[in-house]
């Protein structure tokens, strides 16, 4: 097909990168050149390649012009297939048999009178609700306010101060979607190196020391390698971040109650800083909503921006967790699932442990496993019939790792499972072999 415009272009290109005709690291042809072989003007192309650098499919190197971007911004391909009989242990979801039921709380939603415009954007009694939730954690709930998930709720925070070519400090390994949030804004992630305590207060020491605009931590259940701060560690990165007051602190409490440690935070004496909790894990991933405290002008901000978009998030789903946050049936099933969670993750964990292999996961819905050869490891587990996830899109700088999500995991698999990697990972005295 000819191409004629800028979009025509760009649209091509982003096509390639989704069907992988051009993968990271692949180098697009100069302006000029491009612009020769397609018989169109130099300004053109170099449009199209502005576009493409905005919405983060590819990056400029300098000398070496304009690259695909190693995590290109694509439409992802959703609702991979297994072959029959392998067991699923790369999702992330929670287990389904763990979610509290929620017929009561959809009842009582609807059963209430319906929201007009004008109302206010958060449900009177969800936000009561929130206040308890967060003053148990020690959080000022002064200024409250409601989106559609937590990747909404980063999106939203870091757009209401940032601009495209701020620097936002993240987690490494940390949350692909985060990843993906901060490239497709154009802004650049500085990746922090992540322990079993949480981001390490030196790599963070050096991130603020060359410039940070933000920084974007989970305070527990890291995905995916499931660090969770302590005490300590809070008061040291604490210290850290006191050397520049400027720097936005955003804390993504995405399993919450489920995470299995309790909730220890940091950065919230600043003057611009967001605690995010949502109900995804907790209550049902299709539960889009998540609450945001903050700080007035960040509150402000993401709820004027909100107003002009899809206005607020719908009533009856505020009203659903808001019920599910008070009553108590819903907070046993709650309990139980963490306590489960916690089990499962430990039980692999003491397995592979005994076999001599190395593995972490302080909290959350998965263990994460140093491996020399991702790709090596995954095929060979999906040959053995269990499918895990390549830690390759978690990562920045840190080491080659697989993440093996537990949630779903009964006993008798999660020992299976750990034969099969013990099978591909047999512990040498100097070196691993992978099957």
């Amino acid at each position: 097909m000819a191409v004629r415009t800028a979009s025509e272009l760009a649209h091509q290109i982003e096509q390639q990168v989704a069907t992988g005709a051009l993968g990271p690291g692949d180098r697009l042809p100069p302006v000029r050149e491009h612009a020769r072989r397609l018989g169109i003007a130099p300004n053109t192309v170099a449009a199209a390649y502005r576009r493409l650098r905005e919405r983060g499919l590819v990056v400029g190197r300098g000398r070496q012009g304009t690259v695909v971007a190693e995590r290109p911004v694509v439409a992802p391909v959703l609702g991979q297939q297994l072959p029959p009989g392998v067991v699923d242990a790369m999702t992330g979801n929670p287990d389904t048999w763990l979610l509290p039921d929620l017929t009561a709380a959809v009842a009582a939603a609807a059963a209430r009178a319906p929201v007009r415009y004008g109302d206010p954007l958060v449900d009177p009694g969800l936000a009561l609700a929130s206040e308890a939730m967060f003053a148990a954690d020690g959080v000022d709930t002064a200024h409250l306010t409601v989106v559609s998930g937590a990747m909404d709720a980063v999106e939203r925070l870091l757009g209401a101060h940032l601009r495209r070519g701020d620097r936002v400090g993240v987690e490494d390994p940390g949350y692909a979607s985060v990843l993906r949030v901060v490239t497709a804004m154009g802004l650049v992630p500085v990746p922090v190196a992540v322990d079993d305590d949480g981001p390490m207060p030196d790599p963070l020491a050096r991130a603020v020391a060359a410039g940070l605009e933000a920084f974007v931590l989970t305070p527990r259940a890291n995905n995916p390698r499931g660090s969770a701060l302590n005490p300590r560690r809070a008061r040291e990165l604490d210290r850290v971040l006191a050397s520049d007051p400027g720097v936005f602190v955003i804390e993504d409490d995405h399993a919450g109650p489920v995470a299995g440690v309790d909730f220890v935070g940091v950065g919230r004496d600043r003057p611009r800083w967001a605690m995010v909790r949502s109900m995804a894990k907790s209550l049902g991933p299709d539960l889009r909503l998540a609450v945001v405290a903050g700080d007035r002008a960040t509150v402000d901000r993401v709820e004027g921006r909100l107003q002009v978009g899809p206005g607020w998030v719908s009533h009856l789903l505020q009203r659903i967790v808001a019920h599910a946050l008070t009553d108590p049936d819903t907070g046993s099933a709650v309990a139980e699932a963490s306590r489960r969670y916690a089990a499962r993750r430990g039980r692999l964990r003491a397995t592979l442990a005994a076999a001599g292999i190395e593995s972490h996961g302080r909290s959350g819905l998965s263990v994460w496993v140093p491996v020399p050869d991702e790709q090596a490891v995954v095929m060979a587990m999906l040959e053995r019939g269990f499918a895990v996830r390549a830690g390759d899109i978690y990562r920045l700088q840190s080491p080659p790792a697989i993440r093996v999500t537990t949630a779903a995991l009964d006993d008798a698999t999660s020992d299976a499972l750990a034969a099969a990697l013990v099978d591909v990972l047999e512990p040498r005295s100097a070196s691993t072999r992978i099957a």
